[in-house]
């Protein structure tokens, strides 16, 4: 498979470009809602505009009113995301929950889907519980209660998690905390009663709930997938989840290095553009063959995802390491060639520092995904 878009992928990638640039540049949403702490993070509008654009429904099945799609194209939105600090649901909703609805009785993604399809509601999903990204211990439990489930436990750093109409929730039905099996996944609507939300403020400042569920009760409906069996929908969400960061890593680091390139072309001193220092030259071309890196492992990633490879574990481990280690270095030189403007809010640039921290966290920093790369090449 070739690591670039076809017709169409191009296409869709000059339309995404520009309408994230215009609908959701950084003074028009990112600065906006942040300076006027909204409580969402995000503006509703946008994401309806989402949806008439036909993202919000990119991974969902056309049976089910969906585009169809798959990750390399949800990757190419994704990435024009990051490359505008653009903030909405799109990866947590779109992408993840998505994903994982995709597993779902025809009753359940009826339910969901099309409001997902439409923008009408937005989606969160709840996976860890501690301050570090370790879905391999799930502790939160869920109780046979009746026709149904009883939910108890608590879900740390859930994006979006109070903003969203449903929480797509893994919980343990059986075994041990530590177990592979005995995992169940729960759409879990947001006015379940003893469901309650702890709102934080992330270093981005995009929203994230720290969730407790207190005997919340759940019917029979509220299953994706099988009971007991929803390590593998886990898997696959997770799997969809990592690429889709990854990509929007990449686009945090193009926005960084582009923006920086910008600047090292105007900013003067000692009578000369300081961008014709060759010290400055050889960081830039340094940055760009990394970003190329990033971005190409990335495409393989999706694209292995979409084949039903099971390599794609793997290189959606990979992509996430590199991508990591790739928008980290980005940042830190755009902050850097900046100069001392580069730590004032004034200008952008330490936006995405604040963005490539954020995301870096999100479904395992470069150390634990470097770690899995390590344990599934036998090393």
């Amino acid at each position: 498979m070739p690591l670039y878009y076809d017709d169409d992928q191009t296409m869709l990638a000059e339309t995404a470009s520009q309408f994230m640039a215009e609908e959701g540049s950084i003074k028009n949403q990112l600065r906006h809602w942040r300076d006027r702490n909204c409580k969402d993070g995000f503006g509703h509008g946008l994401w309806k505009q989402f949806a008439e654009m036909g993202f919000t429904g990119m991974l969902v099945g056309e049976d089910d009113g969906g585009l169809g799609m798959g990750q390399v194209e949800a990757n190419i939105v994704l990435e024009e995301i990051g490359r505008n600090l653009t903030p909405s649901p799109f990866l947590s909703s779109s992408v993840l929950a998505a994903t994982a609805l995709k597993h779902g009785s025809n009753d359940v993604k009826g339910r969901w889907l099309p409001d997902l399809v439409s923008g009408d509601k937005v989606y969160a999903v709840a996976i860890d519980e501690g301050i570090k990204h370790r879905p391999e211990r799930i502790a939160c439990r869920a109780e046979k209660s009746g026709n149904g489930f009883r939910l108890s436990g608590k879900k740390d750093f859930v994006v979006y998690g109070a903003s969203s109409e449903m929480i797509v929730v893994a919980a343990r039905t059986s075994g041990s905390d530590a177990d592979k099996d005995g995992v169940t996944l729960f759409a879990v609507p947001q006015d379940a009663a003893g469901m309650s939300h702890d709102s934080v403020r992330l270093v981005d400042a995009s929203m994230a709930s720290h969730v407790t569920f207190d005997n919340v009760e759940l019917d029979g409906d509220a299953v994706i997938g099988e009971v007991d069996g929803g390590r593998d929908v886990l898997n696959a969400m997770l799997i969809a989840g990592r690429v889709g960061s990854a990509a929007e890593g990449v686009g945090v680091a193009r926005g960084a290095m582009d923006m920086t390139v910008d600047y090292i072309k105007q900013r003067k001193q000692f009578g000369k553009v300081i961008g014709e220092f060759q010290a400055l030259q050889h960081r830039a071309s340094h940055l760009y063959s990394e970003v190329e890196i990033a971005r190409a492992v990335t495409i393989k990633a999706a694209q292995l995802f979409d084949a039903g490879s099971e390599k794609a574990d793997l290189m959606a481990s990979v992509a996430k390491a590199k991508v990591a280690k790739v928008a980290g270095l980005a940042v830190r030189e755009g902050v850097q060639m900046h100069g001392g403007i580069g730590m004032t809010d004034e200008y952008d640039i330490g936006l995405y520092m604040k963005r490539e921290r954020a995301l870096q966290e999100f479904l395992g920093d470069q150390y634990y995904h470097a770690g899995r790369v390590a344990e599934m090449s036998g090393y």
